[in-house]
């Protein structure tokens, strides 16, 4: 009767171990069962996308007859044309209009509401600053290609002011185009910037502020020495967001300019789909294509990193 009655507690602790054991699988099973469709639809419509670009990019291939290999050949080629390798360039330089000027523009944009336009004013210019965020990019595109235009709202605004030497069809000029292109970036993405950022400030503790105006610290000292080095995690995410956006830019470039003039607003995405669609070099496509991904990653891994040691 003792071992009987000794065992009995080891042999119960055991078993509910055991179901503890088979309840944690059971879980983990529904967990993986609940993410299987959107894995499979990853798996199909991104991975299977990727691996399949990156063996063409050793192929010279039109996408009907047989598959040549090439090796590297058609990432030497992207590296030896000017008109590929600007691509790159320009993506780049959209870089500074899609992600560092409406990340500054909304540091301050959002400090200003935070700080002057509370309630509901706050709401409004909130709204309003986000609201070309949820326009379609090829209708925003369409609408500036409006107002851009030679006899557009922009020109006509211009020569009422008097300055009509100014004037000028935006996105058909050679050294104007990209700029163009670039403030319709800007436009779009300044609100997810000040929105984000306005949401970082918000949770900032009002006491860090009060200590820096016992200290004598003005607005400016506040901005550069209080919010700003607060919201790295947030201004991270900005840049993140921003950055792809300009290096994997296409929808408004190809509606408003479609590359043009001449190769001077051509960025990546535009490439990619000239040679694949147009010119059917799938090769030489897949290999630029696979070129831009790793770009992405080189610049926005670094970010990344940042931000993450910013949040810790």
């Amino acid at each position: 009767m003792m071992i009987t009655s000794d065992n009995r507690p080891a042999a119960s602790a055991f078993s509910r171990r055991i179901s503890f054991s088979k309840g944690v699988s059971r879980e983990a099973l529904i967990g993986w069962l609940f993410v299987l469709p959107a894995l499979v639809m990853y798996a199909a419509f991104v991975l299977l996308p990727l691996l399949m670009s990156i063996y063409y990019s050793f192929y010279r291939w039109d996408g009907i007859g047989p598959m040549i290999w090439v090796g590297l050949n058609n990432y030497a080629t992207v590296l030896q044309v000017p008109d590929l390798l600007g691509t790159i360039f320009n993506a780049f330089r959209l870089v500074v209009f899609f992600s560092f000027i409406p990340v500054t523009l909304g540091l301050i944009v959002a400090s200003v509401i935070h700080r002057v336009a509370t309630g509901r004013l706050g709401s409004v210019a909130r709204t309003v600053l986000f609201l070309p965020q949820v326009i379609p990019l090829v209708a925003a595109g369409i609408i500036w290609g409006w107002l851009l235009a030679l006899p557009g709202l922009i020109n006509q605004v211009l020569r009422s002011l008097g300055l009509g030497t100014v004037t000028r069809a935006w996105l058909g000029d050679f050294d104007w185009a990209l700029p163009a292109v670039g403030f319709i970036g800007i436009w779009v993405l300044l609100g997810f910037c000040t929105v984000l950022l306005w949401t970082g400030m918000t949770k900032l503790d009002p006491a860090l502020y009060e200590s820096a105006r016992i200290d004598g610290a003005g607005w400016l000292a506040e901005f550069v020495n209080v919010t700003v080095p607060l919201l790295r995690h947030e201004i991270g995410v900005c840049l993140t967001v921003t950055v792809i956006a300009a290096l994997a830019a296409f929808d408004i470039v190809y509606v408003s300019t479609a590359g043009g003039p001449g190769n001077s607003t051509a960025v990546p995405g535009i490439q990619i789909y000239i040679l694949a669609f147009t010119q059917q070099r799938i090769g030489l496509a897949s290999a630029l294509a696979v070129m831009l991904m790793i770009l992405v990653l080189v610049v926005i891994l670094p970010i990344q990193r940042l931000s993450r040691e910013a949040k810790q």
